[in-house]
């Protein structure tokens, strides 16, 4: 066991790290991501095997896990819903007990939260939420490395989290797992979210897990919301799982696509952020996120680089 790493961890909301672990973590992430970028060898995790448990399909959970335990050096062995039936075929618990004896740390993305917490309470090694119907922590790892990418300074011991406190991200649609997420976020790294959703749709503090109420402002208009916002970001109107409201959604939604407009009154070198999939002219317009202030691509790209270093972080603590 490595200096520095006692307890076994789990990543399964942003708030079960601290605002000092997570700039560790962002400081990694930057290192890892400059080694990628100049096809520098980094494979700490050899011989190190991660689990993928999938009940909700993804593209960018799926590819930026895989690739990138590959190029740690670890290997991969990705279950499906038909593979692992999990809580179906066999109790969680026992699933958790059985899995985490072959591999060494573990990635799930399923519905319920509940159904992580029991694999978690029952596994030997750390288990990673990928998405889960209440919590996505590992998009908004994403989502807050690209905004230090572009908008903090670089000290040398990393990036200074400082940069964050006082700013305002403006969150619009639905009061999802993302959102939920981003005020996890907001009370332990001291920005505040404006949140806008349509009546119906709202974020309930309880569901987000947070004791606080100065870390977010709630808005029924979606442009005011967005004035004076640094960061401008959204999701789909339907979240996987929510298929058969999607008609119900399309009309209750309408007056939420982040669009030139909204983009117009936050800061004048605010940014757009999408988790993805997106859907031009629904949640956002093709003006918005195929335009000069959307860094989609890079915070797609960047979920790949911020799990390996929580993966490392989890596997063998803090390196140095």
């Amino acid at each position: 066991m490595k200096p520095g790493f006692s307890l076994m961890k789990h990543y399964l909301q942003f708030k079960d790290f601290r605002a000092e672990e997570y700039a560790y973590l962002f400081e990694r992430a930057r290192v890892i991501k400059q080694r990628f970028k100049n096809y520098e060898r980094y494979q700490p995790l050899t011989d190190r095997t991660l689990a993928m448990i999938f009940e909700k399909a993804s593209t960018r959970t799926r590819v930026s896990f895989e690739a990138g335990m590959y190029q740690m050096g670890g290997s991969v062995v990705h279950l499906t819903t038909g593979d692992s039936q999990l809580g179906r075929a066999e109790p969680i618990e026992d699933s958790a007990r059985v899995i985490s004896r072959m591999v060494d740390i573990v990635m799930i993305r399923t519905f319920e939260q509940t159904k992580i917490e029991r694999f978690a309470a029952h596994s030997r090694v750390p288990v990673i939420n990928g998405l889960t119907n209440e919590f996505h922590p590992c998009q908004i790892l994403a989502d807050l490395l690209t905004y230090l990418e572009n908008r903090a300074p670089v000290h040398a011991r990393g990036y200074d989290l400082d940069c964050l406190k006082g700013k305002v991200v403006a969150w619009v649609g639905d009061g999802n797992n993302m959102a939920n997420t981003w005020l996890q976020a907001a009370e332990i790294l001291g920005f505040t979210v404006h949140v806008s959703t349509p009546s119906g749709y709202e974020v309930d503090p309880k569901v987000a897990g947070i004791s606080r109420s100065d870390c977010y402002k709630v808005f029924k208009d979606p442009l005011e919301a967005c004035r004076g916002a640094h960061l401008v970001t959204t999701d789909v109107w339907t979240s996987m799982g929510y298929e058969a409201e999607n008609a119900e959604r399309l009309k209750a939604f309408a007056d939420w696509c982040v669009d030139a407009e909204m983009m117009a009154v936050a800061q004048p070198d605010a940014l757009f952020m999408h988790c993805l999939p997106a859907h031009r002219g629904e949640e956002v317009s093709a003006e918005v996120i195929d335009g000069p202030q959307s860094v989609v691509w890079d915070e797609a790209e960047n979920r790949m680089h911020v799990q390996k270093a929580l993966m490392e972080y989890l596997l063998l603590g803090r390196i140095g």
